[in-house]
């Protein structure tokens, strides 16, 4: 990991979300070079489910060697962000680093997605974002250090990370657009970048999204607080970067990243937003470039299923199993290309109408394209085959949104009885 050189000892971080996960992981990197830690988040009392308080990252702060100010800070109240920033002005005399790591996350398609729910994201994510940076801002000013970093993604446009959670994605967005501004904004004044995890992180909220076992396929929130660290470091010229935490920490000369894994040598999960394969057929918005014309790709017409074998026998039997319920659930489409006999391309459409399965290309762009071998193909949908372990090692190869393969699999298990 890597190693504190003691460069924030005596500086005042103002964190929100900082009383778990990725927040509580940068406060405590700090704490050990001697930082003073404002703790700014909603959390007084244990949760059941969602472990940690403001007082009780206090006492973990302060036992790691930094001096920390609890402070009861809903993001959506402006007037709590402002009492928020006073206190820790007058207890430590300023603010040098701000983190905006406070976020909501809901990932629901438009109709299922309600409205306070939206709001909740808009206003945690997006506002609460540019209303602390706005607080802490005239004291940032001031600062030699003089850090903003937002917990956001690089702005990609590629459709695909809008079609099954837009909600979510423009507040995130918001927090992204934030860091373009106010870069310009105040450069020479205060380094404003954002970063963002290469893989799946585990979280408590992790947990919630992906179920029991998820841990295995993530890293720790350790990767995050030292790439954190690492910008920290940096001069108030290192300003506009969206950063990926491997990708810095390799420039700092880590290598063995099996140290972060919750279960080194298992396969991760790679995080939202990013395009891990690039000829998905969508482009990716070029950084401070214009934003790219997206072409409809003309598809070929869908032929009519005149096959038969395993493979035809394994789609009749998912056919049978497909209901009104089970696509409004699961809201993909998903390609599959075989090879083998009996291959060729396939489809299953988990989206339109009452669902559809065939040979040959769907009528819509797939969300999720999977290619494997006829045989591993039956296996996998008749449950002798795990699909997420084999193709994140390697022997099923995926293309699209891992979530939503992630969601097929679970589909698969409701239907293997049948298979």
């Amino acid at each position: 990991m890597l190693p504190n050189t003691g460069k924030l000892a005596g500086c005042t971080v103002f964190i929100t979300g900082a009383s778990r996960g990725i927040g509580k992981a940068i406060a405590l990197k700090a704490a050990k070079d001697g930082a003073n830690i404002v703790i700014a988040a909603k959390t007084t009392q244990t949760h059941p489910k969602l472990p940690g308080t403001i007082y009780t990252a206090a006492e973990e702060i302060e036992a790691a060697g930094g001096r920390a100010l609890p402070c009861v800070v809903d993001v959506r109240d402006e007037q709590q962000i402002n009492s928020a920033v006073e206190k820790a002005v007058e207890k430590f005399g300023g603010i040098d680093i701000l983190v905006n790591n406070a976020s909501a996350i809901s990932l629901t398609n438009t109709l299922e997605t309600p409205t306070k729910r939206v709001d909740l994201m808009m206003s945690v994510n997006t506002r609460g974002t540019y209303l602390t940076s706005k607080a802490c801002i005239p004291y940032l000013r001031k600062s030699k250090i003089a850090h903003i970093l937002n917990l956001s993604p690089p702005l990609n446009l590629n459709p695909m990370w809008f079609k099954q959670h837009c909600a979510y994605t423009i507040a995130k967005y918001g927090m992204s657009m934030c860091v373009l501004g106010m870069a310009e904004e105040f450069r020479g004044e205060i380094a404003v970048n954002a970063l963002w995890p290469k893989t799946a992180i585990h979280t408590a909220a992790m947990d919630m999204l992906g179920g029991s076992g998820i841990e295995s396929q993530c890293r720790k929130v350790e990767i995050i607080a030292d790439a954190a660290y690492s910008i920290f470091r940096k001069p108030k010229s290192f300003t506009g970067n969206f950063i990926i935490d491997e990708n810095i920490l390799k420039e700092e000369g880590i290598k063995n990243f099996d140290i972060y894994a919750v279960k080194p040598g298992q396969p991760l999960l790679p995080d939202f937003f990013l395009d891990e394969y690039p000829d998905v057929g969508i482009k990716k918005m070029e950084s401070h470039g214009p934003v790219p014309e997206i072409k409809e790709e003309k598809l070929r017409p869908q032929p009519k299923p005149q096959r038969s074998g395993p493979v035809e026998e394994t789609f009749r039997i998912v056919k049978d199993s497909l209901s009104d319920d089970v696509v409004k659930a699961t809201q993909a489409i998903y390609q599959f290309e075989l090879s083998g006999e009996d291959g060729g391309t396939w489809f299953l459409d988990l989206k339109n109408k009452s669902g559809n399965v065939g040979y040959g290309e769907p009528s819509d762009r797939a969300d999720v394209v999977m290619s494997m071998s006829t045989d591993d193909f039956v296996k996998m949908f008749s449950g002798k085959l795990k699909p997420t372990m084999a193709f994140m090692s390697g022997k099923l190869k995926i293309k699209g949104n891992m979530a939503l393969a992630i969601k097929l699999e679970k589909l698969m298990n409701q239907m293997n009885s049948r298979l």
